[in-house]
């Protein structure tokens, strides 16, 4: 027979919140383990009401969806708690975003308890990145985009612990627009823009493995000969499922929690 721990078991999830948080600054170079750490001792200093699992070791119910690579920032992050009790959203707006680090802030809150229909994952098919080019032409930038986009497939190599994966960057592009921002910003504290700065709209659909912001860079550089004198500066702006009443040259996203405000 299993052993279970002593005491009574853990209160249960009464209600399910939905969270889009941002993670700017420094932070974007935190790994999303260093964030849900922080999230947790958020919790923790804040007072709300988590529910845990079961067992030896309870853990909190805190769950994520699709975290940025490290060295990113973002301001469309998900991810769902569930609580022991009742609380209001703006209530656990304000007392996360006053126990997280200056970097991260709650964007947005919301009740899933009793919503129907899809899961977080289920709502999220896209991500919509925006990639800042210093130094580098508008020209050079539509050039390289021109060329990617012309070929069916464009494969390149990453590199993981497990040896070297290549990935078709080609097939997960959606859309790509190219503008160009000659005082695009920098993140506070990076310097100023020394010329002019291209910037790429571009959404890329989720798959497996996931095509990241560094491999279009790639893409880019192998197949348009795109040269980056200084290191691209990308954010995720938002995630979501695809929108198919938008242009088809510039998708946009619905917000995974939009409905749920309703």
């Amino acid at each position: 027979m299993s052993r279970q721990p002593d005491g009574p078991p853990p209160p249960p999830v009464v209600q399910r919140l939905r969270i889009r948080y941002a993670k700017r600054g420094r932070l974007r170079f935190t790994s999303h383990r260093d964030i849900a750490r922080a999230f947790e001792r958020a919790v923790r200093r804040s007072g709300v009401p988590i529910a845990f699992s079961a067992g030896f070791s309870p853990h909190p119910k805190i769950s994520y969806a699709g975290a940025a690579p490290t060295g990113v920032g973002s301001e469309a992050e998900y991810l769902e708690i569930g609580l022991a009790q009742v609380q209001e959203p703006d209530q656990v707006r304000t007392a996360l975003d006053r126990a997280l680090p200056p970097d991260i802030e709650i964007v947005d809150v919301v009740d899933a308890t009793t919503s129907a229909g899809s899961s977080l994952a289920e709502r999220i098919e896209a991500s919509r990145w925006q990639i800042s080019l210093p130094d580098v032409p508008l020209t050079d930038a539509c050039s390289a985009v021109e060329a990617l986009l012309a070929r069916p497939s464009a494969p390149v190599e990453r590199p993981t612990k497990d040896g070297t994966r290549t990935i078709d960057v080609r097939t997960a592009l959606v859309s790509v627009v190219v503008g160009d921002a000659p005082s695009a910003a920098r993140e506070p504290g990076e310097g100023e823009m020394n010329a002019g700065c291209a910037t790429l709209d571009v959404v890329v659909q989720h798959a497996t493995p996931a095509v990241r912001p560094d491999d279009i860079l790639t893409a880019l550089r192998l197949f348009g000969a795109l040269s980056t004198p200084v290191a691209p500066v990308v954010t995720r702006l938002a995630q979501g499922l695809i929108d198919e009443t938008s242009p088809t040259d510039h998708r946009r996203l619905l917000d995974p929690l939009k409905d749920l405000t309703s």
